[in-house]
């Protein structure tokens, strides 16, 4: 095995990997709500499990590039330069999959779980639009939803006198009755920060793979010829 069809099966074996956890942290919100509710579109976590960053992004389409890579390992279809090339080609598709579930993820953190955000807490309440996911602005990026002791405003958030009574006991009050909430929190800033690292290492190992399926047109077949001398 050449050293190009070598860090092809390295990065087909780290797809894999990836893939799969990405599949899986995706999955995880989901199966909470089936199971927490009977109802997967009842009380969803969040909106943006709905746009499946983990599963179509990160997971469906990693599945070419990842097959084409692991072939190598066989010395199947990465030993010439159209393998090498169809390798470095279908690990475009990688990229942009990776970089999807990037910027889901990203927005996902940016503006915390359903729960924070909407008093429905139902899909009818979710913007499946691509508009969210291009009105992303890095200054305005933090976490303190996630911080704060809670992000529920008080029930009646329009009377300010009902506001500066119960302000000095919310924090402590909070802590103790909106156990949801607090478990909708972590979920959320877990699923989604895993994600978004699954995210960053493929677009990482998918360039990776278009760089060095590049060099392996360039001298593609070696270990052919390498094989027809000995």
């Amino acid at each position: 095995m050449t050293c190009c069809e070598g860090w092809t099966a390295c990065n087909g074996f780290s797809l894999l990997v990836l893939l799969l956890l990405g599949v899986t942290l995706n999955a995880i919100p989901l199966i909470i709500n089936l199971v927490e509710e009977d109802q997967v579109f009842n009380n969803p976590i969040s909106c943006f499990e709905w746009w499946l960053p983990g599963i179509i992004g990160a997971g469906l389409m990693a599945i070419p590039a990842t097959t084409m890579s692991l072939a190598a390992r066989k010395r199947a279809c990465c030993n010439n330069k159209t393998g090498m090339f169809l390798s470095s080609l279908l690990n475009v598709i990688t990229v942009i999959g990776a970089a999807y579930c990037l910027t889901v993820s990203l927005q996902a953190l940016a503006e915390g779980p359903l729960i924070c955000n909407s008093q429905s807490n139902r899909t009818s309440s979710c913007e499946f639009s691509f508009k969210n996911l291009t009105d992303f602005y890095p200054e305005s990026f933090d976490l303190q939803w996630f911080f704060e002791d809670s992000c529920v405003a008080p029930m009646d958030s329009n009377n300010p006198s009902i506001n500066n009574a119960t302000a000095s006991n919310w924090r402590t009050y909070s802590l103790h009755v909106n156990s949801i909430e607090n478990r909708h929190r972590i979920i959320h800033f877990s699923v989604f920060l895993g994600l978004l690292l699954v995210g960053i290492l493929e677009t990482l190992f998918g360039l990776s793979q278009m760089v060095i399926g590049f060099l392996g047109c360039l001298c593609g077949g070696v270990s052919k010829r390498r094989s027809q001398i000995v």
